[in-house]
């Protein structure tokens, strides 16, 4: 399976996973993420932090049909051709290789593409028979942004609004870590190009590993490994 990642179990028991990118924090305010962006954003309410968010959880993203609004969508794209609302679970990740191409990704990469918006993603370093969590995050410390695509499902007298994070190689400072990471979006050019470029050529070009050390890292607890662990302590260092 090129560009997916198969989860054999149910989501809300304790367990561990390791895919990449498989699972994120957001904690940032309304107010930090307009001023980092650079725009005015509408939403709803308070917004809900999240310090592992997993997949098929509902989390926030940008999309080019509403630039300015921040908006749940469920993470794991369902494609609107499916017949299986529980696709979401799989199509967490699109790998920029290979996702102009994959039926299940062509379209929405090159008419529905968003931001994922995050303040960490959490990755483990295999060694030996162990596999260590680290918080990986911006070295500036501002809001990580990632290009995802998205797409609709209706069924079910139900409409689903989701997403898949895009990969791509490591750069240097993951290269220990793991041999993936998302397609970080540094800048607000970049984010504005993510949302609005429509030609297939210039989006492809945009599917490229970031530059190397705009990200830093440390360990942390392996509580983060069971979805029922979700506080603001999942995001201490630890050894």
């Amino acid at each position: 399976m090129d560009n997916f990642f198969a989860f054999s179990f149910p989501l809300h028991k304790s367990t561990k996973v390791f895919f990449m990118c498989g699972r994120y924090s957001f904690s940032k305010s309304k107010v930090q993420i307009e001023a980092e962006l650079g725009v005015s954003l509408e939403a709803e309410g308070e917004l809900i932090h999240n310090y592992n968010i997993a997949p098929t959880q509902q989390t926030y993203v940008i999309s080019n049909q509403r630039p300015g609004a921040l908006q749940l969508f469920q993470w794991g794209l369902i494609p609107s051709w499916s017949k299986d609302p529980k696709m979401g679970g799989k199509l967490i990740n699109a790998r920029a290789e290979t996702v102009m191409d994959k039926p299940s990704f062509r379209t929405s990469i090159r008419q529905r593409r968003c931001l994922v918006l995050a303040d960490s993603f959490y990755e483990w370093k295999k060694e030996g028979k162990e596999k260590t969590p680290f918080r990986i995050f911006p070295r500036n410390g501002e809001l990580l942004v990632m290009g995802g695509i998205w797409d609709t499902w209706k069924g079910e007298g139900k409409v689903i609004h989701s997403f898949s994070i895009i990969t791509t190689g490591p750069n240097q400072e993951m290269i220990p870590i793991h041999d993936r990471m998302p397609l970080v979006l540094p800048g607000r050019e970049a984010q504005k190009l993510w949302l609005e470029e429509k030609d297939p050529a210039a989006i492809a070009e945009m599917l490229h590993t970031p530059g190397d050390w705009i990200l830093d890292m440390y360990p942390v607890s392996d509580r983060v490994n069971s979805v029922r662990n979700n506080g603001v302590e999942l995001q201490e260092r630890v050894g």
